[in-house]
């Protein structure tokens, strides 16, 4: 099984291929790569995402073939995906983080500044609300357990279908979204010690 991370200069790439490989399956390989022919063939693929959205979106499109190898791989063949943060942001249609910038559109929302009196960013240790209590990537996970969160921005959907988990910094925020084959996470799993590896290692056994 081919577990691939895309590296486009954006992103907690040790931190998120080290713990990949702390859950891996015997037998796995895990690939951090620039190669759009790669991305195309990955078994499972994940897209981290650390700084602005624009940037990250530019990381992406720089990079000659890797938007349409991302679509091949997720869209085409169904293979299972999972966003990490600014990852999971691009999963929408739009964001407006210092400028207008399309996503990637797979979900019906846009992606905008945190509506709260509370400091920004959002960071540090928050609770996690499930809604999807049976989608295979909360196999237990307790309710109510600590991820860890860094952003401004968050990803407002137009379907709340669309919504798997939730957490509150002065409103409700989308923690964790998901449709079909794709799943995306605003705290960073590689960050969030026990349950974080956990929610990886169901990502990897997920078939959908």
């Amino acid at each position: 099984m081919n577990l691939v991370i895309i590296d486009y200069g954006s992103g907690n790439l040790r931190s998120a291929s080290k713990a990949v490989e702390r859950v891996k399956k015997s037998g796995s390989t895990v690939c951090v790569t620039k190669e759009p022919d790669v991305v195309a063939s990955a078994d499972y693929l994940i897209l981290p995402g650390v700084g602005a959205f624009p940037d990250c979106k530019k990381g992406i499109t720089a990079l000659p073939g890797m938007i349409d190898a991302i679509a091949e791989n997720v869209v085409s063949k169904g293979r299972p995906f999972m966003g990490i943060c600014v990852g999971m942001q691009l999963m929408s249609a739009v964001g407006y983080e210092h400028e207008i910038t399309s996503g990637f559109g797979w979900l019906p929302g846009e992606v905008i500044k945190i509506e709260t009196e509370l400091k920004l960013p959002h960071m540090g240790w928050n609770e996690l609300s499930i809604k999807s209590l049976g989608h295979p990537v909360f196999k237990n996970v307790d309710q109510g357990a600590f991820f860890y969160f860094v952003h401004s921005f968050h990803m407002q959907l137009t379907e709340e279908k669309f919504v798997l988990a939730t957490t509150d910094y002065g409103d409700s925020i989308a923690a964790v979204v998901g449709k079909d084959n794709m799943i995306g996470t605003q705290f960073h799993p590689e960050k969030s010690q026990k349950m974080g590896l956990l929610m990886l290692e169901n990502f990897l056994n997920w078939r959908p």
